[in-house]
């Protein structure tokens, strides 16, 4: 087809279409171009890169040209044309004002630090902002389109908000609400919540929240610090500001995995015991100790945590025991870290890095609850909770003499097991915008997420230093971004990242009959394989029926080595 016809098809498309050569000058323009650029049949000789420069550039990234106040173009593919004049090429283009507007709200509303959600007339999720994702702990893309009954409930039973704003078409303000999102995790919210009505007719509703749990939080916080400034005009001792920071929701998680170990460790929360805290290194294991303290009764009590890696032994032994003066050379008389965290809890970090010799008197507070300072002749009673965390399997440890059994049955009345990173590959995208969040907020910066192929190259590595090597490969690429971009891509990750093979597969187990693990991967398989067929390969309708995320179906259909265009050709 030759350029002219395409150029005038291309007008009558409402899309405008200028002719440039090498310089960008501009050759020919259809009469939408002419309409779009405010040309007046002028603009012949002139420069493109002069009037929107954004529309000589081919980028995958969205880039507006401005051509005046409110008024928008973007750059659209060209096609194919047969008598294109040498060194001359064509370039199409459309009118994009509601999307740059668009993109301009959707920053304002991911900037403010209330949570929003949008439904439309049947209360199905329209947008949610970036407050309320890490409220919520959801990823955007598996809930929009869906009923906002699928995806939360509220614990009493009672109607959302935002369904009853749409359906009685009223205003409901500072409405207190407990819910449950579909993967688990509990919320309390004070709401108000707004229909949209234009020219009688209900287009939907929208409700803005804050979280109450943090603004308790808050309250109790300027509370602490009354009594604290009462206490010390009094002359007295205040409260102690060893605290824990972290608690159960600040855990960002949607896989069952974690649901399984936050549920655990909430309830071993309301007993006294001991507790060993087993996982990778990176995987998040102070956050679960500080967590399991603060939903405790110990929660007003201090909180105080130890490496035990870092400190070398016979300064170990004085700081958790305490010393008498004269104990040593240059001793003075100081209260150690168990008396310190008396009424609270003591965490024990890197347990199995602790001397053997030593482990033996760690035996006798926990068996007796009393310490001795080095150097000391009397008893001291201590009322501490004992948390302790271990980067190896407890029992590899006993074997290898890097924990006594008999202390280990004494640290591990509970034993909780973290799982790794690549065991929860389904929370990477939650994690990802929470670690861009956080960086948004630590740089100054305005990056809005990571592209498809980087997300990939994230769900096929084997993440060995497991959440905190995530962390660290975000705030590594945030660094280096160029200050216009707002996507992270696989250029700016580390290159041990980039660069390092996909996580293999696990061959099956050889034994006489297959594992109940295997078992399940199979039927898993079959499922997806069957649902692949069903809507002939189209990635997006079969994630949809199978409720995950487009993302957890390619990670899924890569792990099981399926071949799409091999499935449909067997159908």
């Amino acid at each position: 087809m030759r350029y002219q016809e395409i150029m005038e098809t291309l007008s009558e498309c409402r899309l405008g279409a200028v002719l440039i050569a090498e310089d960008s000058t501009i050759v020919s323009v259809n009469a939408m171009g002419d309409r779009l650029l405010h040309g007046q049949g002028k603009l012949p000789g002139t420069r493109l890169q002069d009037l929107a420069a954004p529309l000589c550039e081919e980028s995958e990234e969205v880039r507006y040209a401005s051509v005046a106040f409110g008024e928008y173009l973007l750059r659209c593919p060209s096609p194919a044309a047969e008598d294109l004049p040498e060194g001359c090429r064509l370039v199409v283009f459309r009118a994009a004002d509601k999307d740059a507007c668009h993109d301009m709200l959707m920053n304002v509303i991911n900037q403010i630090s209330e949570s929003v959600i949008l439904c439309d007339a049947d209360s199905r999720i329209w947008l949610l902002n970036d407050a309320a994702v890490k409220m919520d702990s959801i990823v955007t893309q598996d809930v929009l389109g869906n009923g906002i009954s699928n995806v939360y409930a509220t614990r009493d039973g009672s109607e959302l908000i935002v369904p009853q704003t749409i359906r009685d078409k009223q205003i409901k303000r500072n409405v207190r609400q407990y819910y449950t999102t579909r993967y688990g995790k509990d919320v309390d919210i004070v709401a108000s919540s707004y229909p949209i009505v234009q020219n009688g007719q209900v287009l939907g509703g929208f409700s803005i929240m804050e979280d109450w749990s943090t603004v308790d939080s808050l309250h109790k916080q300027i509370i602490d610090l009354q009594e604290k400034l009462t206490d010390r005009r009094a002359g007295t001792r205040g409260k102690s500001a060893l605290s824990a920071k972290y608690h159960f929701t600040d855990i960002i998680s949607i896989s069952p995995a974690m649901s399984s170990v936050v549920a655990q460790c909430r309830q071993v929360a309301k007993t006294g015991s001991s507790v060993m805290i087993y996982g990778e290194t990176g995987t998040g294991k102070e956050l679960f100790a500080q967590s399991i303290h603060n939903a405790s009764r110990r929660a007003d009590g201090p909180f105080l945590a130890i490496n035990c890696a870092a400190i070398p032994e016979n300064l170990l032994e004085s700081l958790l025991f305490g010393t008498e003066k004269g104990a040593y050379t240059g001793a003075e008389r100081r209260p150690g870290l168990f008396e310190q965290a008396n009424g609270g809890t003591l965490l024990l970090d890197e347990i199995n890095s602790m001397n053997i010799s030593l482990q033996s008197k760690l035996l006798r507070v926990l068996q007796d609850g009393v310490i001795r300072r080095v150097g000391g002749a009397s008893e001291i009673q201590v009322d501490v909770r004992v948390l302790s965390n271990i980067n190896i399997p407890p029992y590899q440890a006993i074997a290898e003499d890097k924990l006594r059994q008999d202390l280990f049955y004494r640290l591990g009345v509970v034993n909780i097991n973290v799982p790794p990173l690549r065991e929860r590959r389904e929370d990477i995208p939650l994690l990802v915008k929470h670690f861009i969040m956080q960086c948004n907020e630590k740089l100054v910066r305005n990056v809005a997420g990571i592209d498809e192929k980087t997300l990939h190259i994230f769900q096929g590595y084997a993440w060995p230093g497991n959440v905190r090597e995530l962390q660290h490969a975000i705030e590594h690429a945030m660094n280096i971004l160029p200050d216009d971009a707002c996507t992270i891509t696989p250029d700016y990750l580390p290159r041990h990242i980039d660069a390092a093979p996909a996580a293999p597969v696990a061959p099956p187990p050889a034994a006489s009959g297959p594992s109940l693990s295997h078992t399940i991967k199979g039927i898993e398989r079959s499922a997806i394989c069957k649902a692949l067929r069903e809507h002939h390969g189209n990635i997006s309708e079969t994630a949809r029926v199978l409720h995950m995320s487009r993302q957890n179906l390619q990670y899924r259909i890569k792990r099981y080595q399926i071949d799409i265009p091999a499935l449909l050709q067997g159908e």
